[in-house]
């Protein structure tokens, strides 16, 4: 059983070495963007610690068939524990509300001949070589080659002055690229556009081209900016001039006939021929009837009313011309295909091209890439914008991509992904060294032929929302999912970014009829759709109440959670005891990357709590605690065992744990007495009274070891090699 079995430790130092380059350890997730996806070493831990009755670190890095097991999950997302239970063998059961989210389970399950999909992804390039692979070109500075590989065209904003009229451009800064992955750094000249390299940019000097002194400083900051023509300070964004306009700045590109001989990146200004490539792709889109560019209107949101104050009111304003074009191609040779896998895969690579086929893709200055639109969970309008090769720029010898963001980059990650799904692995560390360790006999897909014979396996998908869901009782062994948290990432609002393209190429499927993703029964609090903890609350209740009830007897409900706020763990407790269920476990494990842009830096916690929850069983009377300082007692003990992980908790993650627990403990207190019938307000004052009763955080904390208590606020941790091994003690154990 996981309560016995699951080794703390173990998981969590896999976990975090897995976050940090998840696709290295999941090729599966390249095959769509996905957000906050959790471990697969989580769940893959997790049923294994159930179903297969030996110590865990026995049996991870072995394979297994758990014929006959029936595992759901009510919020499939990305897929990860489904994923995760069908390679294990597993009959498989999963909802979701999100068109996007059935589509990228769909795919990631189903089988395709990887052959075929390669060549048919290879034809596509060289058809859009043909094409538009002249507009990605441009003229070697060092060596005057033609042919040179444009890998990034860099944009500024720009806007009318609201008193001359004269362009002002946006520069937030003029450091185009810092030297660390290049000898030296490059600059803008902000008086004549020049790009030029400087060993200082502290002191850089004065430029070369026309001598004015060189700064790194934007004349661009905090929404205002001054006309360099008039002197008139001017706002931005102006949503009134309408979707914002953008000038080219600067091109970094890849020079093969003079790259022997040269250091460094190439980077350079545009010139004539370059701006006028972007005028003959304007010119090639103004002669096509559009058959696929979206010309729906942006809805508002909480992450899309940042896309309206900047103007942009339609999702096909969000590029420009030369991706439109590029995009429409590629549409077109897509619809042209037979219907079957191959079609679909190229049609979700389309989609998931997007992320950086857009001009809201930003310029990493320090990893000199291109940052997708979705790096920071939201639409982040900046002032500067990158956009990437929409082929991609094959090394040859490599076998890899010089950038990123083009056709043969996405298709490469596929193929790759599901070459993983015939042959999975896991990673075993060996101190600094890293070994794949292929896990014969385990697949993931739908059927296998081998010399045994056809083996297939079921996996029943629903496009919609689990508090619809209908099983029979007693069907399922187990459900383990990743639920929405409250009030976190928008899906519906950054998914419609997608959906609007792939709709069009997958229209004959009834689950992209709706022209958005965005639904009323959708599980997260959004101000604009007046979508709070209540609704948050009964849509989770209802959800884990039907499949509580499709649960065998005593079988694992496991789901993970975290929240910087107590008031949204409430809703979570709420539902478990609606369910008729008890948490008998509440377990630590790394769930994020903390240098994820949206966590480095920040309080927030990369420390989930798997909740493992049963309708009867027996829990460890060492974790039933009475007060704070026995609360802070179990905090201690997880710190510990992520200490043996390598992980060394922050303020922020240590909350969470305690949240965790004090969320068990207020549902083992309340179970015998719950009215799930009560209003919901009423069922949400009583958990928090529950929790109240503890003291709280704040009590917890000053039970905390002194060190402990003066653990880092923000996030900044990096995976050490090793640890010594770790179980817990034989407890005393209290039915339920």
């Amino acid at each position: 059983m996981i309560e016995k079995q699951f080794d703390v430790p173990f998981v969590a130092d896999l976990a975090l070495r897995e976050k940090q380059i998840q696709q290295n350890y999941r090729p599966v997730i390249a095959v769509h963007k996905w957000f906050a996806r959790r471990p697969g070493t989580l769940f893959r831990a997790l049923l294994l610690s159930e179903f297969v009755p030996e110590p865990l670190r026995a049996s991870f890095y072995r394979a297994h068939n758990l014929d006959g097991i029936r595992v759901g999950d009510p919020f499939m997302g990305g897929g990860t524990p489904l994923i995760e239970a069908n390679r294990l063998g597993c009959e498989v059961v999963g909802y979701d509300i999100n068109p996007m989210a059935y589509w990228i389970v769909w795919q990631e399950i189903r089988d395709i001949d990887v052959d075929a999909y390669r060549a048919a992804a290879s034809a596509l390039r060289s058809w859009l070589e043909e094409r538009v692979g002249d507009l990605y070109r441009t003229t070697c500075a060092y060596c005057g080659a033609t042919d040179a590989q444009v890998k990034y065209f860099l944009w500024v904003k720009a806007q009318r002055c609201v008193s001359c009229g004269e362009e002002i451009l946006l520069f937030p800064g003029y450091l185009v690229a810092e030297n660390r992955r290049h000898p030296m750094n490059v600059l803008i000249c902000s008086a004549c556009g020049a790009v030029v390299e400087v060993n200082d940019r502290r002191n850089p000097g004065a430029c070369a081209r026309c001598g004015a002194q060189l700064t790194t400083a934007g004349r661009a900051a905090r929404n205002r900016v001054a006309c360099p023509h008039c002197g008139k300070t001017n706002s931005y964004p102006d949503a009134r001039q309408g979707p914002p306009q953008h000038a080219m700045v600067a091109i970094e590109y890849h020079c093969p006939s003079c790259r022997l001989e040269h250091v460094g990146r190439y980077f350079k200004e545009p010139d004539g021929e370059d701006l006028a490539r972007y005028d003959r792709a304007r010119a090639r889109l103004g002669e096509l009837d559009p058959e696929f560019i979206p010309d729906e209107e942006i809805p508002r949101g909480d992450e899309t009313d940042r896309l309206h104050r900047w103007g942009y009111r339609r999702y096909r304003e969000m590029f420009n011309d030369r991706q439109l074009l590029g995009l429409e191609l590629s549409c077109r040779y897509i619809a042209g295909l037979p219907e079957g896998p191959v079609r679909d895969a190229l049609a979700t690579n389309l989609s998931d091209l997007l992320r950086y086929q857009n001009m809201l893709c930003r310029y990493d200055t320090m990893a000199l890439k291109s940052l997708d639109i979705f790096s920071v969970h939201g639409f982040p309008v900046g002032l500067m914008q990158c956009e990437s090769n929409l082929l991609g720029i094959p090394s040859g010898k490599s076998g890899s991509n010089l950038g990123s963001g083009g056709w043969s980059n996405v298709a490469d990650k596929y193929a790759a992904a599901k070459e993983y799904c015939r042959v999975p692995f896991e990673v075993r560390h060996y101190g600094q060294r890293k070994v794949r360790v292929p896990i014969g006999g385990e697949w993931i897909g739908l059927q296998r032929i081998d010399s045994s014979g056809v083996r297939e396996r079921r996996a029943e998908l629903h496009c919609e929302s689990a508090t619809r869901a209908s099983l029979a009782p007693g069907s399922l062994d187990a459900v383990l999912t990743d639920p929405p948290y409250f009030s976190n990432v928008q899906y519906a609002e950054l998914m419609d970014f997608c959906y609007v393209w792939l709709r069009r190429l997958a229209a004959h499927k009834g689950c992209f009829a709706r022209p958005s993703t965005r639904s009323e029964d959708e599980l997260t609090g959004n101000a604009t759709m007046d979508r709070g903890l209540a609704h948050f609350a009964e849509g989770l209740s209802e959800a884990f109440v039907r499949m509580a009830r499709a649960l065998k007897p005593g079988a694992p409900f496991a789901f993970t959670y975290h929240h910087n706020t107590i008031e949204a763990y409430l809703p979570v407790a709420a539902a478990i005891l609606d369910a008729g269920l008890v948490c008998s476990a509440s377990l630590p494990c790394p769930a994020e990357m903390g240098a994820s842009i949206h966590i480095n830096g920040t309080g927030s916690s990369i420390v989930d709590t798997v909740f493992v929850c049963r309708a009867t069983g027996v829990v460890s009377r060492h974790l039933l605690a009475c007060g704070p300082e026995e609360v802070a007692r179990l905090v201690q003990e997880d710190v510990a065992a992520l200490n043996l992980a390598g992980l060394r908790p922050t303020r922020g993650d240590m909350r969470c744990i305690a949240h965790g627990h004090l969320i068990r403990m207020a549902v083992w207190n309340l179970r015998r007495d719950w009215d799930p019938r009560a209003p919901t307000e009423r069922k949400l004052r009583a958990v928090s009274e529950a929790v109240e009763s503890f003291g709280g955080w704040t009590a917890i904390l000053e039970h905390l070891d002194p060190d402990l208590a003066t653990a880092p606020l923000f996030q900044n941790w990096a995976v050490c090699e090793g640890g010594p091994s770790y179980r817990a003690g034989e407890e005393d154990e209290v039915s339920f």
